[in-house]
């Protein structure tokens, strides 16, 4: 990471609120905000911790050591946990008091504080955690909204140093404006939410866990996707925060189908599916006015997230005003003429593959989860008849990645 001169700092802390305010998904600001907060003082690494009443959640990490020893593509994998707000660990103390921890060396910590370091992390991962300097992030009023944590600052000559004095004061500068778009992403994130919720009384496979783990599973297909050809930086990060969203939302129109068909134990009869299918064209309704980069990509994944590769799929090449199929598009039937190939738009093709692998691997009411070789093996077998097959080979590369999103969101019990 290139460190930043006190020019670009003050340059860049002047921008800052403009720029994270730009993105509305909560997990891309969270990789941004941390990404940014390194950047201001050269960290090596850190984390973000959101609140969630008397715990804080682990929830974002970065390590430039770590990453560097994984080949070229891959993602660091990172476990999950949660911990008390009190004062025996950093983050529980900031936390609990509000104020910040500056800390040279986290190894001699005086046995007379009454926070401490765990060293675990370290142990496993053969890293070595140095410095500290650890934020609150807090809102307008004064709630606390989670922690920042940044780890190992580093010199001209990457060598590890403490964080100093004016690191700290241009933390608070950024933890500040940092914190009014952590709260605005995660009532964004609540509204989307909220949505998924109306759905989910209808639906109860629509839940909030399976579609933040589809929208995850669509980020790293989109990634590797764009990292085989020529996407701009700044195109690849507006995407991705939109793609997330819209893929969260890619079965809002079944709000609109009967209880009589989403709720049936059994398989649906002939015309009873037929209606069901209208949950595509009714949730691309929702967004028919498309005044928005989010919005025309909710329309393209809520449209086309049920077409196949071959062409077997719906609701095809429709009108969303109408329901009726395009002129020159029918079948001999009348029936609309189904998208095949690259006709489904990249949105559709990539919430189509994650969509079905989430379903198979999550249990159901009416099915258990798949064992991971059978999910796998069910969509290498749908490779180029249901399935965009370039998307295939880039969920099977990284397999890891996804598995770290399924243990991210879990079904509540």
């Amino acid at each position: 990471m290139t460190p930043l001169s006190e020019k670009e700092k003050l340059d860049s802390l002047t921008r800052l609120g403009i720029e994270l305010n730009t993105i509305n998904d909560l997990d891309i600001l969270l990789e941004k905000v941390l990404t940014k907060a390194r950047q201001f003082v050269n960290a090596d690494a850190g984390s973000i911790y959101i609140r969630d009443v008397d715990r804080l959640h682990f929830t974002y990490t970065q390590n430039d050591t770590l990453q560097q020893r994984l080949p070229e593509g891959a993602k660091l994998v990172f476990s999950l946990f949660s911990i008390p707000i009190d004062e025996k660990s950093l983050a529980g103390y900031v936390a609990t008091t509000g104020e910040a921890l500056n800390i040279e060396d986290v190894y001699t910590i005086e046995t007379t504080r009454p926070y401490g370091f765990s060293r675990a992390f370290d142990e496993k991962t053969g890293y070595k955690t140095q410095s500290a300097l650890t934020i609150p992030l807090k809102n307008a009023g004064g709630h606390m909204l989670g922690i920042l944590q940044i780890i190992n600052a580093q010199n001209a000559d990457d060598r590890v140093v403490c964080f100093s004095r004016d690191d700290e004061k241009m933390m608070f500068h950024f933890a500040s404006i940092a914190a009014v778009a952590l709260e605005r992403a995660q009532m964004t994130r609540q509204i989307i939410l909220r949505m998924i919720r109306m759905a989910e009384l209808r639906d109860p496979k629509e839940t909030g866990a399976h579609v933040n783990r589809v929208a995850g599973y669509a980020l790293e297909l989109y990634e590797g996707w764009t990292s085989r050809r020529n996407v701009s930086k700044k195109e690849i990060e507006k995407t991705r925060d939109i793609l997330r969203m819209a893929a969260m939302l890619h079965d809002v129109g079944k709000v609109a189908i009967s209880d009589i068909i989403l709720k049936k134990p059994d398989r649906l009869a002939t015309d009873e599916f037929e209606l069901m299918k209208q949950h595509t064209i009714l949730g691309a309704r929702l967004f028919v006015d498309r005044q928005s980069d989010f919005g025309m990509a909710a329309q393209e994944v809520a449209l086309n997230h049920h077409e196949r590769w071959d062409g077997n799929g719906y609701p095809g090449h429709v009108s969303i005003e109408t329901g009726l199929p395009i002129r020159g598009f029918e079948k001999t039937d009348g029936s609309a003429r189904g998208k095949t190939g690259e006709e489904i738009p990249l949105f559709g093709r990539i919430v189509s593959l994650a969509d079905v692998y989430d379903a198979l691997s999550s249990r159901r009411i009416y099915k258990e989860a798949w064992e991971e070789e059978d999910v796998l093996a069910a969509i290498e077998a749908g490779s180029g008849t249901q399935f965009d097959p370039e998307l295939v080979e880039i969920l099977l590369s990284r397999k890891d990645i996804i598995h770290s999103i399924q243990a991210r969101y879990v079904e509540s019990v």
